[in-house]
């Protein structure tokens, strides 16, 4: 347990940020959830609309740290290729 006064503030911190990255990755996952489901629903119209509103999101996320760039890229760029096959 933490004896210094920084570090139990240090705990405060890292709480309550880590409520907020929780928040903010089940946002994203919710995005992508809808894109997914468009895309296995076979409706290109609305599977690229979601994907569009899913793509600033997934960037928002690599912005405030809570996923990595390179994930995110890979992530648009397979669905990306899933909505162009359709």
């Amino acid at each position: 347990m933490a004896n210094t006064a920084s570090a139990k503030k240090r705990i405060r911190q890292t709480t309550r940020r880590t409520e907020i990255n929780r928040a903010r990755v089940s946002r994203i996952r919710s995005f992508v959830k809808k894109v997914e489901m468009a895309i296995s629903s076979g409706d290109k119209t609305a599977a690229a609309d979601a994907f569009k509103a899913a793509q600033p999101e997934l960037q928002r996320g690599v912005v405030k740290g809570v996923l990595h760039k390179n994930t995110v890229a890979r992530k648009l760029s397979r669905l990306s290729t899933r909505i162009k096959a359709l």
